[in-house]
């Protein structure tokens, strides 16, 4: 860890001299000036983590210098030191952005402690800064990984539309990258440096999901045993992210709409009225035209929310990105596990090529988060997939004429057949809803309906 770096600006030598010697018992570094001018150069021209500034000065005074530092370098904390006779230059040097000040004759523990308080708020802010700046880094569009025009395509729109307030429905398969897309357009927006909040939509019964996205009084239903911020008011001046979208009740529809188009909403249990200024992003692996053929989605909400649409190609569409998200993703998991993996064999790459991949995305990463964890050589081998061929497709069960007095029930052969999918998927409900050709909030309604259990891969 560097040392602490501290610059002394004050006329009187003897309180330069105790206040160093203070510092550099402190683990600090010392640097101590005469005068407002040499205190101002310095300050300038070297790196600091704090300036103790005496307000009266030769020259350039404390506030002269001040103004000067908060206008070249606003983030440098500075602690003025005044007499009593100067409080109400000292009360304008803290409206100007002086961090504290201290006054004349002083305690040096209160100026340690002062001192110590002020660098590690300091601290703090810087270290804000870096997190939000690779929170940039992170989810730029620069990022984009793969060839496919399609990805290509949508990753473009995502950046042209990213600085404007407009709401965007991201479509697409689950797994496909729906939640990254979103947080790119965040963070590269200029809403940035604030929320980002995520609701997913399908996790949620409809009784829990109001309260939810627009908070809760105390005693609005049973349990509401305190008033809750919902996630509208949590992401004001941001960006909320309704995921499964396509879930959600006409109801709640009939709510989030008004949100939209009036930026307004009551808590449950309140009449009244709250203002945010939020930007919606929403996703759906639904087909939402189909749900307002069926009177399951509002056409008025559709339009409001697919201001901006950008639809996401599932991975068997992109067969010529699978080779380089493999990659990346190796070598995103050999730094966190700390392993060396040089490459993947030919004969995985074949078997990475020709699986369809019905988890997109996420199934890939798990893929090869498990493979990397497997491999304790420098090449990813077929066995440390643990992933069937392409070819190979799941067995069926043996099929035998019904005896006389056995005929079952359509449901019976339902709730056996679903067991039999899960059991050959390792009950991952993804890859299970797929073989069925059902959705997976369709599936786990059955695996309820039926008693098949709850512990279930995602």
């Amino acid at each position: 860890m560097s040392v602490k770096r501290v610059l002394i600006i004050d006329d009187e030598e003897g309180l330069r001299s105790v206040l160093a010697d203070l510092f550099a018992d402190c683990g600090y570094k010392a640097v101590a000036v005469g005068d407002g001018k040499a205190g101002l150069e310095k300050a300038l021209s070297d790196e600091f983590d704090l300036v103790m500034l005496d307000l009266s000065l030769p020259g350039i005074d404390g506030l002269g210098v001040l103004c000067e530092l908060k206008e070249q370098k606003p983030d440098l904390p500075v602690i003025m030191m005044t007499g009593y006779a100067s409080m109400n230059k000292a009360v304008k040097a803290m409206k100007l952005g002086a961090y504290d000040f201290i006054t004349k004759p002083f305690d040096l523990n209160e100026v340690q402690l002062i001192a110590d308080r002020a660098t590690e708020h300091q601290h703090l802010i810087d270290e804000n800064k870096y997190l939000k700046e690779q929170l940039k880094l992170n989810h730029g569009f620069d990022n984009i990984i793969g060839a496919n025009p399609q990805i290509q395509q949508a990753y473009v729109m995502a950046a042209q539309v990213a600085d404007s307030n407009a709401s965007v429905l991201i479509l697409g398969e689950t797994g496909t990258g729906k939640e990254y897309l979103a947080q790119a357009i965040h963070y590269q927006s200029n809403r940035a440096g604030r929320a980002f909040v995520k609701v997913n939509c399908g996790a949620l019964p409809e009784t829990l999901l109001e309260s939810e996205l627009f908070g809760h009084e105390k005693g609005a239903f049973t349990n509401a045993v305190a008033r809750r911020i919902g996630r509208f008011e949590m992401a004001d001046g941001g960006t909320i992210f309704l995921d499964e979208i396509g879930d959600i009740s006409l109801t709640t529809q009939m709510k989030l709409l008004r949100v939209l188009q009036e930026r307004e909403f009551e808590r449950v249990g309140s009449s009244d009225s709250i203002k945010v200024d939020v930007r919606v992003i929403a996703a759906t692996n639904r087909d939402l035209r189909q749900a307002i053929a069926d009177k399951a989605f509002r056409e008025d909400l559709l339009y409001r929310l697919n201001v901006i649409t950008i639809c996401l190609p599932p991975l068997r569409e992109r067969k010529e990105d699978i080779l380089v998200l493999a990659d990346h993703f190796v070598r995103k998991h050999c730094k966190e596990t700390g392993k060396h993996i040089e490459e993947i064999s030919p004969d995985c790459m074949e078997m990475l090529q020709s699986y369809s991949w019905p988890g997109n995305i996420r199934e890939l990463q798990n893929c090869i988060e498990r493979a990397v964890i497997l491999c304790h050589g420098r090449r990813i081998m077929p066995q440390h997939l643990l992933l069937s061929t392409g070819d190979e497709k799941p067995e069926k069960p043996e099929k035998t004429a019904p005896v006389e007095g056995e005929l079952r029930s359509l449901a019976d052969v339902e709730r056996d057949h679903i067991a039999f999918v899960l059991s050959k998927c390792d009950r991952n409900q993804t890859r299970a809803s797929s073989i069925l050709g059902i959705d997976r909030k369709t599936l786990r309604n059955k695996i309820r309906e039926y008693g098949l259990g709850t512990e279930t891969a995602d």
